[in-house]
């Protein structure tokens, strides 16, 4: 079963997605939108082409494990894809996605500008690859 992760931002989102085993993150891409609306359009075009099982949504979470107002977003816009889909969304702690993602396109030699650009769909990869490495250890 393919699964699709999804890195929420205010105008950047990262989307990242499995092979169909749902063994290792594969393509990943950035969506650019300036309104939920927009981008829960977008993405629900995705999931149209893609098909994916699953879908889930990084939760960014306080380095304590507490939520706040960044957390409470994410969920008020996991809650309307979830709705506009008729899906279930999973939510999967992200702490740390970005900065491993930047750290990743820095070391492969990516000027900050072009960073920039990438590091979404770096952080969803990173993410999707967290919770299948969960889900195909607890299988």
């Amino acid at each position: 079963m393919k699964i699709m992760a999804i890195d929420y931002g205010d105008v950047r989102t990262g989307v990242a997605l499995s092979d169909l085993t749902g063994l290792i993150a594969g393509h990943s891409l950035t969506v650019t939108a300036k309104s939920r609306r927009a981008l829960i359009d977008q993405l629900a075009t995705l999931v149209r082409e893609e098909q994916p099982g699953q879908i889930v949504v990084g939760l960014p979470l306080n380095m304590d494990g507490s939520e706040g107002p960044r957390a409470e977003k994410t969920r008020a816009f996991g809650t309307a894809l979830g709705e506009a889909l008729d899906a279930e969304i999973i939510y999967w702690d992200e702490r740390g996605s970005s900065v491993t993602a930047n750290r990743l396109l820095s070391d492969a030699g990516k000027k900050r500008q072009k960073q920039r650009a990438r590091v979404d769909a770096v952080a969803a990869g990173i993410i999707l690859q967290s919770y299948l490495d969960y889900i195909n250890r607890n299988r």
